[in-house]
């Protein structure tokens, strides 16, 4: 019976075969579907996973989120001009590194739960102090006028505290500092180059692409204050002071020639957009800065003068120039620019005096401080106050403030504790990193640092210390024979 139907399907395809060539058009074929589209499919599903499981994928990532730092790539979902204009965060922030952080989490997930081996440095007594200024942040909500701009910046430190998490966790080995240190000198020399070049071209504030480039020319004064990429020139020169700080430290380690140069070419470059900035608090930050590293350096070991030298030959060099314009950035007038923040101080405790616990609500400031002014604001400068302190109190409350400063001396001990440990490499990066952070604590009681880039910095070079930390106790661990038996 089967035999039968065979033979008789046989026939029917050539008879359509003969037919079709009667026709002069060619045999229709009927073939089955591919099977390898199942497969495909699969793979295509699976290539995501795979890429997060491979380890140059979780550097690229990781190189993005620093990169980003200085280039801010991204954009403000409900911006709005008004906000801006009077200091807030004006819009919602998403950007490169809201995108690599979820790569780098949906990486950390996926080796969660193939190896459960897995053990995170211990960051909790760092982290205690990050999540009551979390916390005080949400809970300002309460009070904020404006809900919707305390959610803006809500959602932004929220991103910077998985910043700090990542950082201090997955970098565990002397060479994932010196990857982290080297994307920080690239990012750094690259916006160095920059600003050098927009300092020399007619270039006007606008959007190049998916940037931003912040060129401000004071006509009254003469002046052009470069911001680059970063932001604002105040946050260019705070970003620079920091990484400036970094690249000195990394000259008096044993680390290889490639490291020193460019540590070397960022001085160099980074310098002389350091001038660019005309930021006179970003200029007494990296002076501090340098002056404690030195101090702190020769103390200890009566280190050789010749990298100060070296150090110093180079910022004078960047300097000499432009001594004019920085003479007078210094000694001349300023229409009133230093002045104009006493008031604002003032504005900030009468609010503070109003609201002490709570606060006026995260990034509301602006929202407030109509109601707060007087006869000596006719005609004067009106913004968000330049002082990060103030800012903090009025906005989230005295604890946030308390959190806040907590966090940062915590930094402080951090970088001090891994000083003390006397290793050529991470003690010097952490004493680098604390004389970095000591110069920007005396920059925030002028300006306001509330924007992304620093933040940024601020809390990868936090996660930082702690991971260099958990890496000299490990060492000090693996050597000590009678720490495994305890």
């Amino acid at each position: 019976m089967s035999e039968g139907i065979e033979e008789l399907r046989s026939s029917q395809n050539c008879s359509a075969d003969i037919f079709h060539r009667s026709l002069g058009e060619a045999p229709i074929l009927i073939r089955r579907q591919p099977e390898f589209r199942l497969s495909s499919l699969v793979l295509a599903v699976l290539s995501p996973y795979l890429a997060l499981r491979a380890e140059f994928v979780q550097k690229a990532l990781f190189a993005i989120v620093i990169l980003d730092i200085p280039f801010q790539l991204g954009t403000h979902l409900f911006y709005r001009e008004a906000d801006a204009v009077s200091g807030a965060l004006a819009g919602l922030s998403i950007s490169a590194t809201t995108i690599a952080l979820f790569g780098l989490y949906a990486s950390w997930f996926i080796r969660a739960l193939e190896s459960r081996s897995h053990k995170a440095h211990s960051s909790t007594r760092l982290n205690v102090p990050l999540l009551f200024y979390l916390g005080f942040t949400a809970l300002s909500l309460v009070v904020a006028r404006d809900i919707r701009l305390s959610c803006f910046e809500l959602f932004l430190l929220l991103q910077m505290y998985l910043v700090f998490v990542y950082v201090a966790n997955f970098v565990r080995t002397r060479e994932d500092v010196l990857f982290v240190v080297s994307c920080l000198l690239a990012g750094c020399l690259l916006e160095s180059a920059l600003m050098v070049a927009l300092s020399f071209a007619n270039v006007q504030s606008g959007l190049w692409g998916p940037v931003h480039i912040r060129v401000d020319t004071q006509g009254n004064a003469g002046l052009t204050r470069v911001g680059g990429t970063v932001g604002s020139p105040n946050e260019a020169g705070a970003y620079l002071s920091l990484v400036l700080s970094l690249a000195v430290s990394l000259l008096f380690t044993d680390v290889g020639r490639k490291y020193k140069w460019l540590a070397a070419a960022v001085l160099g470059f980074g310098g002389a957009a350091l001038v660019f900035t005309f930021s006179r608090g970003a200029w007494i930050s990296l002076v501090l800065a340098i002056g404690f590293f030195c101090w702190s350096l020769l103390r200890r070991n009566g280190a050789s003068l010749k990298a100060s030298i070296a150090i110093l030959a180079v910022l004078l060099l960047a300097y000499l120039p432009f001594h004019n314009a920085v003479e007078a950035r210094l000694l001349a007038d300023d229409n009133g620019s230093a002045e104009s923040r006493i008031p604002l101080m003032n504005l900030a405790f009468r609010s503070i005096t109003d609201n002490p616990i709570l606060g006026v609500g995260s990034n509301n400031f602006s929202v407030i401080m109509d109601s707060y002014v007087t006869s000596e604001f006719r005609g004067a400068f009106l913004y968000t106050v330049h002082n990060k302190y103030l800012l903090v109190w009025s906005e989230i409350g005295i604890g946030g403030l308390l959190a806040y400063l907590a966090f940062l001396f915590g930094v402080l001990r951090k970088g001090w504790a891994c000083w003390r440990e006397n290793d050529n490499l991470l003690s010097t990066l952490a004493l680098g990193f604390t004389a970095a952070l000591i110069g920007h604590m005396v920059h925030q009681t002028v300006d306001i640092f509330h924007d992304r880039a620093i933040t940024q910095l601020l809390w990868m070079v936090a996660g930082l210390l702690v991971a260099m930390q958990g890496i000299l106790r490990a060492e000090a661990a693996s050597c000590d024979p009678l720490s495994s038996i305890t």
